[in-house]
């Protein structure tokens, strides 16, 4: 496969990574350490994947990995906003990293809570100069935007993983991150802050096909091959608990949006989040009956640049050494 590496001469994103590794978590947290277009400023954690303890300790490992430094890491929400956390076992193993053999954290995780480091840093800065990333529950950032409302007004955007306007992967109807914290979820959707959905109908194309994988290898440096070590588990329990011949990596799909906005193809439409339906809890509803008008502001991703997306993958961590 042939690898795209384009980027332009704009100054820098800042953003928060809001996440919960979580193997493609981890590669996402790479990909944004990795390219030159983004300035990480912050790395919250949340429920999901696996416990808060165990995601928290996870992001501490990638980053350490990464040579990740001068970077705040905060731990957050432990559960959903009404319901009871439920974990991801099942794809990400018993550590919620499960695979390659993860180093000691080098650093510690600081004392703030994710909620309030997330309102300090956007209210710290510029209007308009930070967007949030999440690709976890919606937790953290439902509880931000409800302690501190004016954060809505001074992100630049809210780019997520999660959902799916047509396909599920929790349920017939819903994805993981958001069935997981619908409450929450409704709270970000309903935000007015501009809002991409980076769902399964795109994610499901960002497959870590052979050609992906040899690109990766032959790299041959130690984050590499953690990548690889990753994906080699990744790919054998999305085998064994979806059918994927090939896995999906849904995270870093959001962050190469941010990176690198023709990597994908996003449309303006209304978006919301079921909260009340018995075989439907936390499907994301896309009305796609009429053109959506210009104060619609949420969107969602549709189509993916296979060899572009994973061109910025392959970069970054050739970037990183």
């Amino acid at each position: 496969m042939k690898m795209i590496f384009i980027y332009d001469d704009s100054m820098t994103t800042k953003i928060i990574l809001d996440c919960d590794p979580g193997h493609d978590d981890a590669i996402a947290l790479l990909l944004a350490h990795g390219n030159p277009d983004i300035e990480l400023v912050a790395v919250t954690t949340v429920h999901g994947n696996q416990t808060i303890e165990k995601v928290t300790r996870n992001a501490l490992a990638v980053a350490t990995v990464a040579g990740i430094t001068g970077v705040p890491f905060a731990a957050g929400a432990h559960r959903p906003l009404v319901r009871d956390a439920e974990v991801a076992d099942s794809i990400h193993g018993e550590s919620g990293l499960d695979g390659p053999t993860l180093p000691e954290p080098t650093f510690a995780v600081d004392d703030r809570h994710a909620v309030d480091l997330i309102i300090e840093t956007v209210m710290q800065n510029e209007p308009g100069t930070i967007t949030i990333v999440p690709t976890g529950a919606l937790t953290n950032i439902a509880l931000a935007v409800r302690k501190e409302p004016r954060i809505a007004e001074r992100v630049k955007e809210v780019v997520l993983m999660g959902g799916g306007y047509h396909v599920g992967n929790w349920s017939a109807a819903a994805e993981f991150n958001i069935v997981i914290d619908p409450e929450a979820a409704h709270i970000v959707f309903n935000e007015k802050w501009k809002l991409t959905m980076v769902g399964l109908d795109l994610t499901h194309q960002a497959l870590a096909t052979p050609d992906v994988v040899a690109s990766i290898a032959a790299i041959d440096t130690v984050p590499a091959r953690f990548v690889l070590e990753l994906l080699e588990f990744f790919a054998e329990s999305y085998k064994d608990a979806q059918g994927f011949e090939f896995p999906p990596v849904h995270d870093p799909c959001a962050v190469a949006l941010v990176i690198d906005p023709s990597v994908m193809t996003v449309v303006r439409v209304p978006l919301d989040v079921e909260l009340t339906g018995t075989l439907t809890l936390g499907m994301t509803v896309a009305d796609f009956r009429a053109e959506a008008p210009d104060t619609c502001n949420t969107w969602a991703a549709t189509n993916l640049d296979h060899a572009k997306f994973w061109g910025l993958v392959v970069d970054a961590l050739r970037r990183i050494g």
